[in-house]
Protein backbone atom coordinates (compact mmCIF):
# COMPACT_ATOMS: atom_id res chain seq x y z
CA UNK A 1 0.00 0.00 0.00
CA UNK A 2 2.78 2.49 0.89
CA UNK A 3 3.89 2.09 -2.57
CA UNK A 4 0.50 3.02 -3.66
CA UNK A 5 0.66 6.37 -1.32
CA UNK A 6 4.00 6.86 -2.86
CA UNK A 7 3.45 6.78 -6.15
CA UNK A 8 0.11 8.99 -5.95
CA UNK A 9 2.09 11.83 -3.95
CA UNK A 10 5.03 11.52 -6.82
CA UNK A 11 2.65 11.82 -9.45
CA UNK A 12 0.81 15.24 -7.82
CA UNK A 13 4.50 16.73 -6.65
CA UNK A 14 5.73 15.70 -10.23
CA UNK A 15 2.83 16.55 -12.70
CA UNK A 16 0.80 19.23 -10.41
CA UNK A 17 2.42 21.08 -8.21
CA UNK A 18 6.34 21.09 -9.94
CA UNK A 19 9.20 23.08 -8.70
CA UNK A 20 7.88 26.50 -9.79
CA UNK A 21 4.15 26.21 -8.18
CA UNK A 22 3.92 28.02 -5.27
CA UNK A 23 2.69 25.87 -2.50
CA UNK A 24 0.24 28.26 -1.11
CA UNK A 25 -1.32 28.45 -4.76
CA UNK A 26 -1.93 24.68 -5.29
CA UNK A 27 -3.52 24.29 -1.54
CA UNK A 28 -6.03 27.26 -2.60
CA UNK A 29 -6.63 25.98 -6.43
CA UNK A 30 -7.46 22.84 -4.86
CA UNK A 31 -9.48 23.54 -1.53
CA UNK A 32 -6.82 21.97 0.97
CA UNK A 33 -4.42 22.91 3.53
CA UNK A 34 -0.97 24.19 2.26
CA UNK A 35 0.56 21.79 4.96
CA UNK A 36 -0.67 19.09 3.32
CA UNK A 37 0.74 20.21 0.17
CA UNK A 38 4.24 20.60 1.25
CA UNK A 39 3.57 16.95 2.67
CA UNK A 40 3.05 15.42 -0.20
CA UNK A 41 5.83 17.24 -1.90
CA UNK A 42 8.51 16.66 0.06
CA UNK A 43 7.50 14.37 2.92
CA UNK A 44 8.61 10.55 1.64
CA UNK A 45 6.44 8.94 4.19
CA UNK A 46 3.50 10.95 4.11
CA UNK A 47 0.19 9.01 3.31
CA UNK A 48 -2.55 10.84 1.69
CA UNK A 49 -5.71 10.09 2.77
CA UNK A 50 -8.70 9.13 -0.18
CA UNK A 51 -10.49 12.42 0.88
CA UNK A 52 -7.26 14.94 -0.03
CA UNK A 53 -6.91 13.15 -2.87
CA UNK A 54 -11.11 13.11 -4.03
CA UNK A 55 -10.55 16.72 -3.14
CA UNK A 56 -7.79 17.72 -5.43
CA UNK A 57 -9.19 15.34 -8.24
CA UNK A 58 -12.52 17.80 -7.61
CA UNK A 59 -10.70 20.94 -8.00
CA UNK A 60 -9.43 19.18 -11.38
CA UNK A 61 -12.39 18.20 -12.56
CA UNK A 62 -11.23 14.33 -12.48
CA UNK A 63 -13.11 11.10 -10.63
CA UNK A 64 -11.10 9.15 -9.30
CA UNK A 65 -10.48 6.39 -11.54
CA UNK A 66 -9.18 8.87 -14.34
CA UNK A 67 -6.65 9.80 -11.69
CA UNK A 68 -5.84 6.22 -11.29
CA UNK A 69 -6.04 5.72 -14.81
CA UNK A 70 -3.14 8.40 -14.88
CA UNK A 71 -1.11 6.46 -12.73
CA UNK A 72 -1.43 3.23 -14.19
CA UNK A 73 -3.48 1.47 -11.62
Amino acid sequence: MMDLERKICEYISSEWIGDTQAKTQFALNHNIDEKTVRRIYSDKTYKISLYTLNKICEARGLKLSEFFMKIGR
